[in-house]
């Protein structure tokens, strides 16, 4: 968000620096940490030593290496206590809804699976039912998919068994393997970072679902925009579809999420592995409201 009005320069220059220091995430030497706050090492020098006093930088004696300080620790401190994700969610949903005139849901991972906290009403009609509290099959919607795709593995598996035991139901197959199709789905999703549907389960209604990431490196609940197939394309490439996108990703940054630092313990076998015991019992799904949902 712009924020107006005039303010000093030199601390939005020295600002830099302490972005540089964010974005590098390591001890780094003060020519790189200069090249990367765009400024000459005497200037950043400068600003290093004043920031050095107040215990927002430190430097290693060993290297001669620059890291952020205990003063910084503090901030981010302080920062994270006051912090309400879903409150901040709602803004963004509602700003983003108001905007674009499309649906906008905020989900959780609930006890029995994708559970919307948040709907934000769009100005566009599209013919579904949804309502806070309403759950997201895994597979059948954009919202589902896409915690299948960015929660872990033991955690989703139960409703995916679920899911892949109802459609073999459908077909006649009972292969208890996870397809193939599924996973591939999956590992496009973390790669694009947002799932979509089209048309699916209802006709002419399209939706995006994208991740919210905190500090933790670790998704903490997804944001859906729906809306007509006319009016939102879910191209691969679209302007529309990547600007929403790109604003939904931005409140994970607001959060503390640093992509360079991503957690990699999200990870789903081609093949389950062999269970001892008895076997995971699904949770039980209730439907979703009255009518289809397209996340």
């Amino acid at each position: 968000m712009a924020v107006e009005g005039r303010g000093i320069q030199s601390i939005e220059v020295g600002g830099r620096i302490l972005n540089a220091l964010i974005e590098l995430g390591r001890p780094t030497m003060l020519r790189d940490l200069a090249s990367k706050a765009d400024m000459t090492a005497a200037q950043a020098h400068s600003y290093l030593v004043s920031y050095r006093k107040m215990g927002l930088v430190e430097q290693e004696t060993t290297s001669g290496r620059y890291l952020l300080g205990p003063m910084a620790l503090q901030l981010g401190l302080v920062r994270m206590r006051a912090l309400d994700p879903l409150r901040i969610a709602s803004d963004v949903a509602s700003r983003l809804s108001e905007e674009t005139g499309f649906m906008v849901t905020v989900t959780v991972w609930g006890a029995h699976g994708p559970t919307i906290v948040q709907v934000h009403e769009a100005a566009y009609p599209v013919h579904v039912n949804l309502r806070v509290g309403a759950l997201y099959t895994v597979r059948g919607t954009a919202t589902g998919r896409l915690f299948s795709a960015f929660f872990p593995f033991e955690v989703v598996r139960p409703l995916l068994n679920k899911a892949l035991r109802l459609e073999q139901k459908a077909n006649g197959h009972a292969d208890k393997k996870i397809p193939a199709s599924w996973i591939e789905d999956f590992a496009e999703i973390r790669r694009q970072g947002y799932a979509v549907t089209a048309g699916i389960p209802v006709p002419g209604v399209n939706a995006v679902s994208v991740p919210v990431f905190d500090q933790s490196q670790k998704m903490q609940f997804g944001m859906t925009v729906i809306g007509p197939a006319a009016e939102l394309s879910v191209n691969s490439g679209n302007r529309k579809l990547l600007g929403i996108v790109g604003e939904i990703q931005k409140l994970s940054r607001h959060l503390g999420y640093m992509p360079e630092l991503e957690a990699s313990d999200i990870s789903i076998p081609v093949k389950e592995p062999r269970q001892s015991g008895k076997r995971l019992k699904p949770e039980k799904i209730t439907k979703a409201g009255s009518g289809n949902s397209p996340v």
